[in-house]
C-alpha cells in the first residue's frame, strides 16, 4: 500500500493543493502540476458526458501501469485526486476522510477564500495523520 500524492482541484480546474507523500512519481514543476490538473479537469468533464445512461459524475478511477488515480467529486465541484499504488484497496475511504478534513480545516476557516490555494497548517497536519 502506497499513497504517492494528493491533489485538490477547484471547480474551474485550477490546482489549489498538491502534495507528494512517497517516492515513485516523477518530480514535476509547479507549472506541470497546473497543466496536469487542468487536463484532468477536462477529461473528467468529458467522461461525465460519455455515460450511456445519461447521468454520470465522470471518471472515478484512472489506472496506469504502475499507479491509480482515484477521484472524488464533491457537491461544490471540487475534485480530490489521490494517487496510489495499484494495490491500494482503501482509496475511496481515504478520500472521504480527506474531504472531511478539508471541510473541517479549510472551509470553516473564515480567512480562507474559496477557489484559492489552500494554505492551512491544520489541514496539512490532518492529512499527515491520515496518511501516516
Amino acid at each position: 500500500m502506497a499513497v504517492f500524492g494528493l491533489w485538490v482541484i477547484n471547480k474551474a480546474g485550477g490546482l489549489v493543493y498538491q502534495r507528494n507523500f512517497a517516492d515513485g512519481l516523477a518530480q514535476l514543476t509547479s507549472n506541470e502540476y497546473l497543466v496536469l490538473s487542468g487536463t484532468l479537469h477536462g477529461i473528467h468533464a468529458i467522461t461525465s458526458r460519455l455515460s450511456p445512461t445519461g447521468s454520470s459524475s465522470g471518471a472515478q478511477v484512472i489506472e496506469g501501469e504502475s499507479f491509480k488515480m482515484t477521484i472524488l467529486l464533491t457537491a461544490t465541484g471540487t475534485k480530490f485526486v489521490l494517487l496510489t499504488s495499484l494495490a491500494e484497496p482503501t482509496a475511496d475511504t481515504l478520500l472521504q476522510k480527506i474531504y472531511e478534513a478539508y471541510a473541517d480545516s479549510v472551509m470553516k476557516n473564515p480567512f480562507h477564500t474559496p477557489e484559492m490555494p489552500i494554505r492551512s497548517e491544520g489541514f496539512d497536519s490532518r492529512i499527515t495523520a491520515l496518511l501516516a
